[in-house]
């Protein structure tokens, strides 16, 4: 249960910061095809690299393999939020934005009533893909820097040989999982709308 919760604490911290930056860009790409265009060849070379393989680079710039954990996570959780927010915004009826301006929202306004509202559906949908990224790495991360952790707990469970522990800590990691899923399928119910 401890190993569990050092996880879901790592988890917790770079899903956050990776989702808040995510849903900022991808709004203000979503808005802008023009800069949408400029970024996306960086995003599409970015996007399929492991983010397990920005741990070397992560431990040795900040030393801190807790901190480098956190990291592979937070590069876990961009992709697919930022994706689908970019696509989510792009894709809203031009109709609704114009409403807005008709009814001299200010942006952050426009942004709160109209934009985030009707883009909810996407970007839920990204957030959903990013948590079980997110939960993925940090259980290879937590093989990889050791000390706390479920990823941990199964590698030295391993080590000592304990079969019976690794596949309770398998069935542990899937059922966190599948709540964490599950939490978020009901989000994606709540924001759902037609048109």
């Amino acid at each position: 249960g401890l190993q569990l919760l050092s996880s879901l604490g790592r988890l917790a911290v770079g899903y956050t910061a990776a989702s808040l930056l995510a849903i900022l860009l991808g709004v203000v790409l979503g808005l802008s095809p023009i800069l949408l265009r400029a970024v996306n060849p960086y995003i599409q070379i970015l996007k399929p690299i492991s983010p397990l393989a920005w741990m070397p680079l992560f431990l040795y710039t900040i030393r801190d393999s807790g901190l480098a954990a956190v990291l592979v996570i937070f590069m876990s959780s961009l992709w697919p939020t930022l994706a689908n927010t970019a696509f989510g915004v792009g894709s809203i009826k031009k109709d609704y934005l114009n409403v807005s301006a008709i009814l001299q929202l200010t942006w952050f306004g426009r942004l709160f009533r109209v934009i985030l509202p009707a883009a909810a559906p996407a970007i839920v949908a990204g957030l959903r893909i990013s948590i079980g990224s997110a939960w993925v790495a940090i259980v290879a991360a937590e093989m990889l820097i050791g000390g706390t952790g479920v990823g941990y707990f199964v590698w030295n469970e391993w080590n000592n040989l304990q079969l019976t522990s690794v596949i309770f800590a398998i069935l542990a990691i899937g059922l966190v999982g599948v709540f964490l899923d599950a939490g978020f399928g009901r989000v994606a119910k709540l924001v759902a709308y037609t048109e």
